[in-house]
């Protein structure tokens, strides 16, 4: 056991031997015995001890020369003086003179000779501490007296740099094309900049009486309606949010009154005392330009897509009388040619439908038609649609109905039909032979829920949230040939009937596609009836 490093000294061997002997008997195992000063000293100089101990009369070197010489290489060390009692006067003047911790007489006491051993090693541990804690302190008194004389210095310094790197933001932010802004956490604006006071009309000082949301809206919120809000509520920032990019947003110019489309970028204003979000900074983006850009896009395309449908239809109609035999008989070869050109020419017709449904749903031009139809009957009718080609790949397609035999639902009929039929279309497709695909139809609480699982090879996780976004084909595993549009419409047409759509799906298990309709169950007797712009 280590108790610390102990080193003895005397000329006679059987004493030495003596201390070996008690020393292991009480644990102490870094000892070192010396029979010569001069070996002692040699071992010092290379040597840190916790205790010294040493015979009083020794020739050539006497114990008190020795310790005189201990002393100047370990100040701090405890050490203790053997001596018989006719030295004894001689030993206390020692200690007077040199600085000695104990004397101790021989023959002396094992119990009392032990416990001024202890004793001793802790002092010397204590001693040095206080000299190393010394030391700190006169290092962090020379430190402080050198910051002292130097903090005018700095202070200056700090604050040039400081007053430079204001004015280079203050420079940023007044030439800024962007508007800048800074709310609290009401959504009170406490500063804005001159590009901001342009975009909304209002100088500074009329902007800091009001809230965020009586300059800006969300195209799908109504202006009125968010004004007693709070930023925080509205925009998720302050909980488990820093960040946050709103889009689709418009900002109104009292001036003017016109409502430029803009995005906003907030990021929180954390607190450095108390790691507190309480202010949010806001970058305002004026995109009308953009917003032009992609509607004339948009325009382009659906124009082009729509003027592709006439010769579209009217090859696939020659097509088929070709195949029909309305111009004579054709032969097998030339039979599998017009079937591989007609399903070509119908593929491309299926994306320009779907380009065209894409467009109309973005530009807000696709008004619903809903109506009251018994549901079961509309499932029942994509089911038997789909059932020859599921059985064409060997899969066991099945429906299971939780739900009233003529429960009826309010909703477009042909558009959650196109629904229906995408989501079991797309688990047939990604089903491989002889998988099993299960379809469940339910009510619950005037809620209408669908759901189509399959176990086929399942959607990485981090597929999943492109799935329901344009042109999103497949997963990094597998990519499909489609448009990559029917479940971005799939989405758009559950979304405008105020509903949700979602999947879950686990790699090499499979995945369920799910959709829930909100509030749509009707009484089975109220005929079927239809309203547009529903």
């Amino acid at each position: 056991m280590e108790k610390g490093k102990i080193v003895v000294v005397d000329d006679e061997k059987i004493v030495t031997s003596a201390f070996k002997a008690l020393f292991k008997v009480e644990g102490y195992s870094d000892i070192h015995l010396f029979n010569s000063p001069e070996d002692a000293l040699s071992f010092l100089k290379e040597n840190i001890p916790d205790l010294i101990i040493s015979d009083f009369i020794m020739p050539k070197m006497n114990g008190l020369e020795f310790l005189t010489e201990a002393k100047k290489l370990y100040p701090e060390v405890s050490m203790i003086l053997l001596t018989g009692y006719a030295d004894k006067e001689n030993a206390i003047k020692a200690i007077n003179e040199i600085g000695l911790y104990k004397y101790i007489e021989k023959p002396w006491d094992n119990d009392d000779l032990m416990l001024n051993i202890k004793n001793g090693i802790e002092r010397s541990h204590l001693l040095q501490n206080l000299r190393d804690k010394i030391v700190e302190l006169e290092d962090a008194k020379s430190k402080l007296e050198d910051y002292s004389k130097n903090l005018e210095s700095i202070v200056n310094e700090r604050t040039k740099a400081l007053s430079e790197a204001n004015n280079k933001l203050s420079g940023i932010i007044n030439y800024c094309a962007d508007g800048i802004i800074i709310i609290d956490g009401d959504g009170t604006i406490e500063q804005v900049n001159p590009a901001c006071e342009n975009l909304v009309g209002l100088s500074e000082s009329s902007l800091c009486k009001k809230k965020f949301q009586e300059i800006a809206y969300s195209n799908v919120k109504d202006l009125n309606s968010s004004k007693d809000n709070k930023s925080g509520e509205i925009f998720g920032l302050g909980s488990d949010k820093s960040e946050v990019l709103l889009r689709d947003y418009y900002v109104v110019n009292s001036l003017s009154g016109v409502h430029t489309p803009v995005e906003i970028s907030f990021a929180a204003i954390s607190n450095d005392y108390e790691n507190k979000f309480d202010k949010f900074v806001g970058v305002i983006r004026d995109v009308s330009v953009q917003k032009e850009t992609e509607r004339l896009r948009d325009d382009f395309i659906a124009t082009l897509t729509h003027d592709m449908r006439t010769p579209l239809l009217a090859a696939i109609q020659t097509l088929k009388f070709l195949l029909e035999g309305a111009i004579g008989e054709i032969d097998e070869k030339q039979k599998v040619l017009l079937s591989t050109m007609l399903q070509s020419n119908e593929d491309l017709l299926g994306l320009v439908n779907a380009l065209l449904e894409v467009y109309r749903f973005e530009s807000g031009k696709l008004s619903l038609c809903k109506t009251a139809f018994p549901v079961k009957d509309l499932v029942e009718q994509c089911y038997s649609e789909l059932l020859p080609l599921a059985n064409k790949r060997e899969l066991d397609f099945s429906v299971t109905y939780e739900l009233p035999e003529n429960l009826h639902i309010y909703a477009d009929r042909a558009e959650i039909k196109r629904v229906i039929t995408n989501l079991c279309g797309n688990a047939i497709n990604y089903t491989n032979k002889g998988g099993v695909i299960k379809v469940l139809a339910k009510a619950q609480n005037g809620d209408f829920i669908f759901s189509v699982s399959d176990n086929g090879n399942g959607i990485p996780s981090s597929d999943i949230p492109n799935l329901f976004k344009r042109f999103s084909q497949g997963t990094a595993r597998k990519r499909s040939t489609g448009t990559g549009l029917g479940l971005y419409l799939s989405r758009q047409i559950i979304e405008a009937h105020n509903g949700k759509i979602w999947v879950d799906s686990k790699v090499d298990k499979g995945s369920e596609f799910s959709f829930l309709l909100t509030n749509v169950v009707v009484d089975s007797k109220v005929k079927e009836r239809q309203v547009s712009n529903g």
